[in-house]
C-alpha cells in the first residue's frame, strides 16, 4: 500500500471512531431527555430541594399566678437573595443607597455612626449584586417591632421574589425575672430548643416542646436553602404552656432573705424553701451560691445536694421514741457535764457545763446532743435495727420522686452494712452518718405540720393549651400517716416548745406561733474526717395552731465565726414568715375578733393608666377628683379620703415614670422607644434617665421598683 492510501486509512479509521463516539453521545443525550427523563429530574430535584424543619414554638412556664417565668420569644434572621428571580436591576440600582440608609438607622445604636453603618450595607448590597450572593446576611437577631419596619424598607417592601427578602423565625427562651428560682424552671443548651438539660423545662420537656412541622427549601448558593414560596408544608403544633406551683413575690422575698444573710456571714452557699402544707406545692425555692464573690443561681442544691443535717435530724430520732413506746416527753435523761462517750468517741453538748438531768422534751427543745443519744442508745443499743427500720417506715430513705431530675438519694446506713461502727447509731440519733438533701428534710417537718400525712413535693400545677387546662397535677401522698397521733400532737409541741423556749427563742413572735427545730452540723472534709466548716440550718413550720406553710433554711460554710443554727439560718426563717403571714389574709384573725377598727381611709394608688386606673377605683367605690387631668396618663396625688388625677403629658422627651407601677412605666417607655430593664418590685422609685432628657431610642433605662 502506497504511503498516501495508508495515510487516508488511518484518518478513515480515525474519523470512523470519532464518529462512533459522537453517535454515541447523541444516544445517551436522546435517552436523558426522553428515555429517563423522570428520572434525571427526580434526581435533580432531590438534590435541589430538600425538607427543612420548620420549630415549633415551645410552651410558656408561668409563676402561679400567672406571669411568665420562662417564653419562647420570636426573633428574626433576616436575609437578601440579591439574584431573586423578580428583583429587577433598575429596582435594585435605584433604591439600593435609600435601603442602605434605612438600615443603617434601624440597626445603629447611635446617631453618630450611621453613615459608617450606610457605607457598610451600601457597598455589601452592592457587592453580592455583583457576586450573585443569593443569601447576604442582613440582621439577626431582629424583634418584631424591627421587623414591622423593615418590611416597609425599599426593595424589602416588594417581597421575597421581587425583593429578596428572606425572613427566618427564631425562638429564644427568654426569662423575665432573670434568676429568680432559675435552676429550678430550668435551661436550654445553647438556647436550642431541642437539648433540655435541668429544671422543670426538662421534666416537662414532652408537654413544652411541641410537635416541629416540614417545610420545602430549594438550594440557592453554597449550602444556603431558602424556603420555597407557596410550597405546601405540614404546619408546627405549639407546645403547651406549663403553671407552676411557684408563687414570684415569695420567690423574691425568700432569695432577697437568703442573699442578705449570705453576705453577712459571708457563706459559700444556701438554700431556702417554702412549701404549702397540705398540697406539697413548692411557692420559694432559692439556691444561692457564692461564685467569685458574687451570689447566684448556679446549681440546684435543695434537691441534689445531700449532706449530714445534724440536730434538725433529732426530730426523726424522738418520733421513733415515742411512736415505740419508749419514753414520754416528761422522762428524765442525765446529760451531766454536757460531755459523754462512746467506745472512747465524744459526744458534746454546745452549752459550757450542760444542762444536767432534764426532761426528754427539754433535751429536744435546747438540742442536746447527750441527751438524744443517750436516749437513742439506752433504747436501741442492742437491736439498733428496730431504730433504723423505723426510719424506714417514716420513708426517709426512699428518694421523694419528684418531676425535676437530679435528686439525690438520701443515704441511712443499716446495721450490717459495710461502714456501720459501734457509734453509727449516737451518731445517727444525732443527725450525723445519714445524708439528706434540705428538700426530704423539709418534707418530713411538712408531714408533721400536716398531721402525719407525708406529701410529694410539687412544682408544678397545671398543664394548659392556650389558656385552657388540660390537665391538672394531683397531689400525691408518700405515706399516708408516718406515726401515731398521739406522736404527731407531741413532737408539734416540742418543735413549738424550741422556738418559745429553746434554741429558736431569738425568732419568736408575738404576731403568731412557729414552730421548728435548729441545726447546726459540723461537715465532715472527706477522708480526712470533721473539719471547721459547718452548715447551719432551721425547719419548721407556720402558723403553728393552723399550720399553712412549711419552711427550710441552709446555709453551707458560714465564714465569720458565727455558724449556729438560730443565728444564722433561723432569722432566713423568720423574715420569710413575717413576710408571707404579712401578705396572707387568711392566716389574720378576722377585724370583728380581734378588736380592731377598720380603717376608713382609700387606699393609695399609683400613677399611670387612666383608664385602669378608673376601673379600679370604680370597683373599690373611689371616686377620683379628676377635673385637672385630660388624657390617659396620669398622675396621683394621695389622700386619706380622697385621690385626685394630675395632668401627665408624654412627649418626645423622656418622661417622669416615678410612682408609676412598672406595667404603665414599661408601656410609656418602650412605646418612645427606649430598652427597658426592671429591678425589684412595686412602683418605680428611681429611673435611670432623668425627665426632660431627649430620648434616645434604642437605649436601655434602668427602673427601680420598690414598695417605700
Amino acid at each position: 500500500m502506497s504511503i498516501k492510501n495508508d495515510i487516508l486509512f488511518r484518518f478513515g479509521i480515525a474519523y470512523i471512531f470519532v464518529g462512533l463516539i459522537a453517535a454515541a453521545i447523541v444516544i445517551k443525550v436522546f435517552a436523558i431527555m426522553f428515555v429517563n427523563d423522570d428520572r434525571w429530574k427526580a434526581l435533580a430535584k432531590e438534590k435541589s430541594l430538600k425538607d427543612i424543619t420548620v420549630p415549633a414554638i415551645r410552651g410558656d412556664i408561668y409563676a402561679v399566678d400567672g406571669r411568665i417565668l420562662a417564653g419562647s420569644v420570636p426573633y428574626y434572621e433576616v436575609y437578601m437573595d440579591t439574584r431573586a428571580t423578580g428583583l429587577k436591576k433598575k429596582t435594585f440600582e435605584n433604591n439600593v443607597d435609600s435601603l442602605s440608609w434605612m438600615l443603617a438607622k434601624l440597626f445603629t445604636d447611635s446617631a453618630h455612626r450611621i453613615p459608617q453603618r450606610n457605607k457598610y450595607y451600601n457597598k455589601r448590597l452592592r457587592n453580592a449584586r455583583k457576586q450573585n450572593n443569593r443569601y447576604l446576611s442582613i440582621a439577626k437577631d431582629v424583634n418584631q417591632k424591627q421587623l414591622k419596619q423593615l418590611k416597609k424598607f425599599p426593595i424589602f417592601r416588594y417581597g421575597s421574589n421581587k425583593g429578596g427578602l428572606i425572613i427566618e423565625q427564631k425562638n429564644i427562651r427568654k426569662k423575665p425575672f432573670k434568676l429568680l428560682a432559675s435552676r429550678t424552671i430550668g435551661r436550654l443548651k445553647n438556647q436550642s430548643e431541642s437539648q433540655t438539660v435541668i429544671g422543670i423545662e426538662g421534666a416537662y420537656n414532652y408537654e413544652l416542646a411541641g410537635t416541629n412541622g416540614v417545610r420545602i427549601a430549594q438550594k440557592i448558593s453554597g449550602n444556603y436553602w431558602m424556603p420555597v414560596p407557596g410550597a405546601e408544608q405540614i404546619e408546627p403544633v405549639d407546645g403547651n404552656d406549663v403553671v407552676t406551683t411557684i408563687d414570684i413575690n415569695l420567690q423574691d422575698v425568700a432569695e432577697t432573705a437568703l442573699l442578705k444573710q449570705l453576705k453577712k456571714h459571708n457563706a459559700h452557699h444556701g438554700t431556702a424553701i417554702l412549701m404549702e402544707v397540705k398540697t406539697g406545692e413548692i411557692k420559694a425555692i432559692a439556691n444561692l451560691v457564692d461564685t467569685f464573690g458574687t451570689y447566684r443561681e448556679y446549681y440546684n442544691y435543695a434537691i441534689g445536694f445531700r449532706t449530714e443535717p445534724g440536730s434538725t435530724f433529732k426530730l426523726a430520732s424522738m418520733i421513733a421514741l415515742l411512736e415505740d413506746g419508749h419514753i414520754k416527753p416528761t422522762d428524765m435523761v442525765a446529760t451531766g457535764n454536757g460531755t459523754t462517750h462512746y467506745y472512747g468517741f465524744p459526744v458534746r453538748d454546745t452549752k459550757r457545763g450542760g444542762h444536767g438531768t432534764i426532761t426528754a422534751q427539754r433535751a429536744f427543745e435546747v438540742s442536746s446532743n447527750v441527751g438524744l443519744s443517750k436516749l437513742v442508745t439506752k433504747y436501741y443499743g442492742k437491736k439498733p435495727k428496730k431504730f433504723v427500720d423505723r426510719l424506714y417506715a417514716m420513708n426517709l430513705d426512699d428518694p421523694l420522686g419528684i418531676h425535676i431530675k437530679g435528686e439525690d438519694k438520701p443515704y441511712i446506713k443499716y446495721p450490717g452494712d459495710k461502714f456501720w461502727s459501734n457509734v453509727s447509731l449516737p451518731q445517727m440519733a444525732i443527725g450525723y452518718e445519714i445524708l439528706l438533701t434540705p428538700l426530704q428534710t423539709l418534707t418530713l417537718y411538712n408531714a408533721i405540720a400536716n398531721n402525719g400525712k407525708m406529701i410529694r413535693p410539687k412544682f408544678v400545677k397545671a398543664i394548659q393549651e392556650h389558656g385552657r387546662t388540660v390537665r391538672e397535677i394531683e397531689t400525691e401522698i408518700i405515706n399516708a400517716s408516718i406515726c401515731s397521733k398521739s406522736t404527731i400532737k407531741t413532737v408539734q409541741a416540742m418543735l413549738l416548745g424550741v422556738v418559745e423556749r429553746g434554741t429558736a427563742t431569738n425568732i419568736r413572735t408575738s404576731a403568731y406561733k412557729i414552730a421548728g427545730k435548729t441545726g447546726t452540723a459540723r461537715l465532715a472534709d472527706d477522708s480526712r474526717g470533721y473539719g471547721s466548716r459547718y452548715e447551719a440550718s432551721f425547719a419548721g413550720y407556720f402558723p403553728a395552731d393552723n399550720p399553712t406553710y412549711s419552711c427550710i433554711v441552709v446555709i453551707n460554710t458560714p465564714r465569720n465565726n458565727q455558724y449556729y443554727g438560730n443565728l444564722v439560718a433561723a432569722p432566713v426563717f423568720k423574715e420569710i414568715a413575717d413576710k408571707v403571714y404579712a401578705s396572707s389574709v387568711n392566716m389574720h384573725k378576722s377585724i370583728e375578733n380581734s378588736g380592731l377598727v377598720a380603717n376608713n381611709s382609700v387606699p393609695a394608688a399609683k400613677s399611670g393608666y387612666k383608664p385602669d386606673l378608673d376601673k379600679i377605683l370604680d370597683f373599690l367605690n373611689v371616686n377620683p377628683n379628676a377635673t385637672e387631668a385630660n388624657g390617659n396618663w396620669v398622675m396621683t396625688q394621695n389622700g386619706n379620703q380622697s385621690i385626685k388625677y394630675l395632668p401627665r403629658r408624654v412627649t418626645g422627651k423622656t418622661p417622669y415614670v416615678i410612682g408609676m407601677g412598672a406595667r404603665d412605666a414599661v408601656a410609656v417607655l418602650e412605646n418612645l422607644g427606649y430598652k427597658v430593664h426592671i429591678s425589684g418590685y412595686g412602683k418605680v422609685s428611681k429611673q435611670s434617665i432623668a425627665s426632660g432628657k431627649p430620648v434616645q431610642k434604642g437605649k436601655t433605662i434602668k427602673l427601680i421598683l420598690s414598695n417605700s
